[in-house]
């Protein structure tokens, strides 16, 4: 199967066609048939990972997928401090330098819009990892996945996007990616300090994909299929006290589950039980 139409870059969620998607995702069902079929298909190739923010399962999940194809992988951690930025160095100018070393750049940066910053200047092919409270493009591509394989379908489905909206960058880009669908319904259930931004509400309603806005997560969960957990990031707050008004508002444990459905809570958030669903846990695993 050969995937449609093809991106120079993975910067947001809105190049991709749901024609796209769908053929990503039959592509993603034939690695996990036949893996020893893609072993080797990036021999020779090198893959840079500039995380100018911390990361674990983003950057190993990158790098693991690209030595089970063959390829190879670099890169720096915590690039703020330990790369050439810290002396000065603009990301345009180490996107120039970097790709002249590698074949595709993975690129997490603490600003939104970094990553078109980056394309904009790169000769090799940027991939979005995250950028500050922009978008994590790679991370909607494994969840909307996941979604499909639990319940056989996309199309229909209700969503409930609970936690840190505002600065939460998986919740957007997920977002974007189910209005390509049919017949989408989403709440988004938030404290009105880390509310759904109005861009993505305006994208919403210019796409006819109904949502609603509330605090009340106990009223959503009996609504939906899917319940979609975000943390309240404190390293996103320049005020602390904002943040602990807010953390730990939202919380799924055993007397919180949707009976017969299933949950796609992100790893870091207020989960208050071990045995976490096991959607979750694959979720987290192939990563992106």
């Amino acid at each position: 199967m050969a995937v449609g139409s093809r991106l120079r870059h993975v910067i947001e969620s809105q190049q991709f066609s749901r024609t796209l998607l769908e053929d990503l995702f039959s592509r993603s069902d034939e690695i996990k048939r036949e893996p020893h079929r893609f072993m080797g298909r990036l021999n020779g190739q090198v893959m840079a990972a500039l995380f100018y923010e911390p990361s674990t399962r983003t950057r190993l999940s990158f790098e693991a997928a690209m030595l089970r194809l063959g390829g190879q992988t670099m890169g720096t951690d915590n690039a703020r401090e330990f790369s050439s930025a810290a002396k000065g160095e603009t990301l345009e100018d180490t996107i120039r330098i970097v790709s002249g070393y590698a074949d595709v750049i993975v690129l997490r940066h603490n600003e939104e819009g970094a990553a078109k910053r980056a394309a904009a200047v790169s000769s090799v092919p940027i991939i979005n990892a995250g950028d500050g409270p922009g978008q994590h493009p790679t991370q909607a591509l494994l969840d909307l996945y996941t979604i499909k394989d639990e319940l056989n379908r996309i199309d229909g489905i209700k969503v409930a996007m609970v936690g840190d909206l505002a600065y939460g960058r998986t919740v957007r880009s997920l977002t974007y990616l189910l209005s390509k669908f049919k017949d989408i319904k989403i709440w988004f259930v938030a404290p009105p300090t880390v509310a759904m931004r109005n861009d993505l509400k305006a994208h919403l309603d210019e796409r006819h994909v109904p949502w609603v806005e509330t605090e009340d997560m106990e009223a959503v969960l009996p609504e939906v299929d899917v319940v979609y957990m975000t943390r309240i990031q404190k390293e996103r707050f320049s005020d602390p006290a904002d943040y602990e008004a807010v953390k730990g508002v939202y919380r799924i444990d055993k007397e919180r589950r949707l009976p017969h459905r299933q949950e796609h809570p992100r790893a870091d958030a207020q989960i208050r039980d071990s045995h976490a669903p096991a959607a979750a846990r694959r979720r987290d695993r192939p990563g992106g």
